[in-house]
């Protein structure tokens, strides 16, 4: 299927259904995070509320949305941010798991699905701080 020229200019936040999607999208992501024994002491907060609304805002900002993100926190900065948590493989592929259900439950557009999961598979390697 080939593409106009002003959907190659929409951004993919607005492709692929903008706050809304991306917000399932964590939803869903914590909803697995909040039973696994592994990544559940990484969020300190007695309520994933306030990381699911910081990673909400993150993949927003990053993916053409608007800045929110930034103007509360600054700049992203994610491995400085995760460097008092110790990532290993093991959290590593806990988080992929459970973002990869979170990607299955949006059941986005084939090609959608696969940039968002590069970035994800791309970006939880990135996180790695331990090893083991």
């Amino acid at each position: 299927m080939q593409t106009t020229a002003a959907e190659e200019e929409r951004s993919f936040y607005d492709r692929v259904g903008g706050e809304q999607t991306f917000r399932r999208l964590v939803h869903f992501f914590y909803q697995g995070v909040a039973q696994d024994e592994l990544l559940r002491p990484m969020y300190p907060e007695e309520d994933l509320g306030p990381a699911e609304e910081r990673f909400a805002l993150f993949l927003m900002q990053y993916w053409g949305g608007p800045r929110t993100y930034s103007d509360r926190r600054g700049h992203p900065r994610l491995r400085m941010r995760h460097v008092p948590f110790q990532v290993d493989r093991a959290a590593h592929d806990a988080w992929l798991r459970h973002m990869r259900t979170a990607l299955d439950r949006l059941a986005l557009p084939a090609e959608d699905d696969r940039e968002l999961w590069n970035y994800m598979t791309y970006a939880a390697a990135a996180m790695i701080n331990t090893a083991g």
